[in-house]
């Protein structure tokens, strides 16, 4: 439920241009420092895995994992998406919330 929460603001995010998908862009954003967020999905390759949790850890950039690639990919309107970033620091914050409701 609180899952289906967090990828209904990742829907607002992608329609307000507020979103980056795919590992390029998303390794971009989070190197320019324009990523508040990077979401990947829970079944995504340990490579590409370890590759964002150490990128997001020295960039200080939150990681959540939240579905499959076809569900963000669906979320966003498009094909599978491992990985996505959002762009606006209010509806980062906001996604990150719902997902600290679903872990209590």
């Amino acid at each position: 439920m609180v899952q289906n929460k967090a990828l209904s603001l990742l829907s607002i995010a992608a329609r307000g241009r507020n979103l980056v998908s795919g590992e390029y862009a998303v390794e971009n954003a989070i190197k320019t420092g324009t990523a508040f967020l990077v979401i990947i999905a829970e079944d995504v390759s340990a490579n590409t895995k370890k590759m964002f949790m150490n990128m997001c850890e020295f960039y200080e950039v939150p990681l959540v994992q939240i579905g499959t690639k076809e569900t963000l990919g669906h979320t966003i309107g498009k094909e599978f998406r491992a990985s996505l970033a959002v762009t606006d620091e209010g509806l980062a914050n906001a996604i990150v919330k719902k997902m600290e409701t679903r872990e209590e």
